[in-house]
């Protein structure tokens, strides 16, 4: 039976008593919500299958719990409201080693092996606000950070039509605080692969020290509002923009502030998945066009530092009773102009490529192999380092392992991870990243004598949420 079928089904049901609309991320609110395993919605958390997809781009708002109703006079429902709140928590434990242990600023070498307990905390409000109103909702202790802040937001107000000839049409809205947070597959930056890295790679994200904006770059310092439409079940557009807000920073924003976006930051995603029996094949496009303030003193007009971010992604997936595997990937495209304040060069670009996948039997046992590179523009103020004069060889070694002798941005490696499943909503895993280049170069690419390899890195978690 085709998935749009049984949603029109549910539907019916809802006149009854039992609200149907879809669901998203790993949180075990929304199976508390729906009544439904957290298998229904996803592969291996925190990967969606199509019926998470479409529980999302619904809403979040499938509801299997006791309500408070009222209705007017002309019973038009005024509320619904779950006596239960929808609440969730996660937690992930870990302990990471680099290949070779940092240069400390005092001599030396900095501690190896870095047990974070927790690594991270959050706690979620998942599922339904109101009827076609949803909410996934994250606030998150940072370990490292020592920090509690607002994580990924995303509030959303859907609808479905059915049109002639019995094809649907979900449209809607979405008030996020980070872009490609709201998107339906995986192979975005905000939920894509690797869903989790260690906090003591040297290079402070899994693919090296050079990234492009929309991975993450102004993840909870913007406001966006989309609007969306997916067509079928398979054909997804989606556009909106997003304008800079900036957490525990004054208001308005000033000069004292930095990445802050010059007015309204255009965001687009177009996507086009085809379903066959136990497959998902998925490809699309998406980007934002970003116009960012070189801050940090300067007042906000006048000229501003421009990245344009175009990408392509495409995800297969097979959902078995027993076997479950997907291959995807995106590379995203950056040019950048006007560069800002101590850049060497009028204009750059960057590129980053990710391709992975996975295998899972029974939702058990399995893992997941990843390859990454990022190349652009030699840049010696972007990605170069100058000791200061009179700097011991030890502080200038500790503060170059991001930089590059060769003025390159230019890493690539591969992620290797095996994990255990003993129960859908805990995971024990093992990853290994290894870096074949870093910086633009494999052997003494920072000028101190550190290799790429060296930055290898080794996190052990115990990722859990109840």
């Amino acid at each position: 039976m085709r998935l749009t079928t049984r949603f029109q089904l549910a539907m019916a049901v809802v006149a009854a008593g039992v609200l149907l609309a879809p669901a998203a991320q790993a949180v075990p609110s929304f199976s508390r919500q729906t009544g439904m395993a957290c298998a229904a919605c996803h592969t291996v958390f925190p990967e969606l299958t199509h019926f998470g997809r479409v529980f999302k781009a619904n809403g979040y708002v499938l509801d299997n719990l006791q309500q408070v109703r009222a209705v007017s006079s002309t019973r038009q429902q005024l509320l619904s409201l779950s006596k239960t709140p929808t609440l969730s928590v996660m937690m992930q434990t870990s302990y990471s080693q680099l290949s070779k242990a940092k240069p400390d600023p005092a001599g030396g070498n900095a501690q190896n092996g870095t047990v974070e307990f927790p690594r991270q905390l959050s706690l979620f409000y998942a599922g339904r606000i109101a009827p076609h109103l949803g909410i996934f909702s994250q606030l998150t202790y940072d370990g490292k950070a020592d920090h509690l802040s607002i994580d990924n937001t995303d509030v959303r107000f859907a609808k479905l039509a059915v049109l002639p000839g019995k094809n649907t049409l979900t449209y809607g809205l979405s008030l996020n605080n980070n872009p490609t947070v709201q998107d339906l597959w995986n192979t975005t930056p905000a939920w894509g692969y690797p869903f989790s890295h260690s906090n003591v790679a040297v290079s402070g994200t899994p693919i090296g020290p050079a990234d492009v904006q929309i991975d993450e770059a102004f993840g909870q310092l913007v406001a966006g509002l989309t609007a969306y439409a997916f067509y079928d079940e398979s054909l997804y557009v989606e556009f909106g923009g997003y304008r800079s807000f900036q957490p525990g920073a004054v208001a308005p924003l000033d000069s004292s502030d930095s990445s802050v976006l010059a007015g309204f930051s255009p965001y687009w995603r177009l996507a086009y998945e085809y379903d066959w029996n136990a497959n998902a094949l998925e490809v699309g496009t998406y980007g934002e066009d970003f116009h960012v303030y070189p801050g940090g003193g300067a007042p906000l007009t006048g000229p501003t530092s421009t990245y344009l971010d175009v990408a392509g992604d495409f995800q297969f997936q097979h959902v078995g009773e027993e076997n479950i595997y997907t291959v995807a990937g995106t590379y995203i495209h950056e040019n950048m102009h006007a560069m800002p304040a101590g850049a060497a060069n009028p204009s750059d670009n960057l590129a980053v490529t990710k391709l992975w996948a996975s295998y899972y039997y029974r939702r058990r046992y399995g893992g997941i192999i990843g390859w990454f590179n990022t190349s652009g523009s030699s840049d010696s103020g972007l990605y170069g380092f100058s000791c200061p004069v009179g700097s011991a060889t030890q502080y200038c070694a500790a503060h170059a392992l991001k930089s590059s002798v060769t003025n390159s941005p230019d890493s690539n490696g591969e992620i290797i991870e095996a994990d255990y499943l003993p129960w859908l909503n805990v995971k024990l895993s093992a990853q290994y990243v290894i870096f074949n280049k870093f910086m633009g170069g494999n052997g003494n690419y920072d000028g101190y004598g550190r290799s790429a390899s060296d930055n290898n890195v080794l996190q052990l978690m115990l990722w859990y949420a109840f």
